[in-house]
């Protein structure tokens, strides 16, 4: 390792986006990877399930990769990756009736959920959906423009009324899935917050699906950085401050705690003691990754072509679950977050074999194998999905670490989501990026806006990190740079 101007460690899609923002400012940055690939929550890769399915490893889906200031300006499609942008953005089967399915369409969402207050409710948000992305994709600090009351507004209405008064049972159940997205205390201010902003997204610009999986966003984010001076090492854990390059500043796509180990003496006790005191969330989240000889039978056949599907019934039974999950109980019916990515993008597809992709909630720090678990909820609305496997693969909670450091006992969302920490992420401090002593940031998910592959924190961390350290307060060009023609 060489002396640089700046090291990231970790390279999450937020550590990618840090080192590029300062590596766009003209400093040599260098990017530091305990694992063998370089992705970290934004990766695609062979299991050894069978030969040629790749799969995701941890992100699939990706209503920010279109939608956040910092992947607007970086523009992912200029620089080649494309996306699938189903028009059923997300469904929710039901026992024994018809799934509940959000359309790109919001009208045809709110007719056939027979819910007027659909409508009332998405429809102002989508009609401000740039003001109510920047606001929720901001530091948290500031306050919002006027542009992003109707968000406010839409997330109040929610966590007041849970959601049925408003929308209707199918509604709320429908709403109440993409909220759990956001591992946490349900319903909530936070959880819900994070349900209708992306709710809201799917109709303003969708829940898109990069061809050939997350790692497309990776590669881009990766080729950018090479190309303007920046360097990556992979397999290098890093342990201790004394493993590091000399460097003027220093960014951590860690968890807090994991920080403040390295960090050591380095910050003041006070800042130290707030990280390691950084809470990770009660409900945490296993993987199950299929291979899959056909696509799968839904017994709602309009659920094959949702881009995503929730399962977990009603919303009292989503409710219950995630209870059960929050108090240290495996739930019977748990959350299921399903995309048949293979069906979607066929260039995932080989010799008529898929991937399915699947996560499911269940206590932190579990180590139970929850294969069957997951195969009995899909079965619940795909009768036969048993027949169609060909191989699968469970990660317990326990071991998501092992893939993703931050994913301590399964908690991929690296920190509790509550109303709270969401204005005490990583600690209460008005700066949530700076880490108590000049020279060291926090950029990872446990800082705002929190997770989601949205490169929001690593910007905002690099932004600081560019203005206090290095005396450059304007924000460098993010855009591909022209292409060049002969003449």
């Amino acid at each position: 390792m060489t002396d640089v101007d700046a090291v990231v460690v970790g390279s999450g899609p937020n550590g990618l986006a840090a080192a590029v923002t300062l590596a766009r400012a003209g400093l040599r940055v260098q990017v530091l990877e305990a694992q063998s690939t370089i992705g970290g929550g934004c990766r695609t890769l062979e299991l050894g399930l069978a030969s040629g399915i790749r799969h995701d490893i941890c992100s699939a889906v990706h209503p920010m990769a279109l939608a956040s200031p910092y992947f607007r300006d970086f523009d992912l499609p200029a620089r080649g990756v494309e996306f699938i942008n189903p028009d059923m953005a997300f469904a929710q089967p039901f026992d024994g009736r018809p799934a509940a399915i959000a359309y790109r369409d919001i009208a045809r969402t709110a007719t056939e959920l027979d819910s007027p207050g659909w409508r009332r409710i998405f429809r102002p948000i989508v009609n401000h959906i740039d003001a109510a992305v920047e606001f929720a994709q901001g530091t948290q600090r500031a306050l919002p423009k006027p542009g992003a009351l109707p968000l406010i507004l839409g997330v109040a209405a929610f966590a007041r009324s849970r959601g049925e008064a408003l929308l209707g049972a199918d509604g709320a159940a429908l709403l109440g899935s993409v909220s759990a997205h956001a591992i946490g205390i349900y319903p909530s201010l936070a959880t819900g917050g994070v349900g209708t902003l992306l709710t809201s997204l799917a109709h303003a610009i969708g829940w898109p699906i990069p061809v050939g999986g997350s790692q497309a966003i990776t590669d881009a984010l990766v080729a950018d950085l090479l190309a303007h001076g920046g360097s990556i090492e992979t397999d290098c854990a890093i342990d201790t401050f004394e493993q590091l390059p000399s460097a003027r500043s220093y960014l951590f796509n860690t968890t807090p705690r994991a920080a403040a180990h390295i960090l050591g003496n380095r910050i003041p006790g006070g800042a130290a003691r707030g990280l390691k005191r950084f809470p990770y969330a009660a409900g945490a989240a296993a993987k199950v990754d299929f291979v899959v000889r056909e696509p799968i039978p839904w017994t709602d056949r309009r659920i094959s072509n949702a881009g995503t599907v929730h399962l977990s019934g009603t919303a009292r039974a989503l409710q219950e679950a995630e209870r059960a999950n929050g108090s240290g109980r495996h739930a019977q019916h748990p959350f299921v977050l399903l995309s048949e990515s293979g069906w979607h993008d066929p260039t995932r597809a080989r010799d008529g074999l898929m991937p399915v992709w699947t996560y499911t909630h269940v206590p932190a720090g579990s180590t139970q194998d929850v294969t069957e678990t997951v195969i009995a909820q899909i079965e619940r609305f795909a009768p036969g999905f048993r027949d169609i496997i060909v191989a699968s693969q469970c990660v317990p909670a326990a071991e998501m670490h092992l893939h993703n450091a931050n994913y301590i006992g399964g908690d991929i969302g690296t920190g509790s989501a509550s109303g709270y920490r969401l204005f005490a992420r990583p600690r209460p401090t008005i700066d949530p990026y700076r880490l108590g002593a000049p020279g060291y940031y926090l950029c990872s998910a446990a800082a705002p806006p929190a997770s989601g592959v949205h490169g929001m924190v690593g910007h905002h961390a690099a932004r600081r990190a560019l203005r206090h350290e290095f005396g450059i307060s304007e924000p460098p060009d993010l855009s591909p740079e022209p292409i060049k023609t002969a003449s």
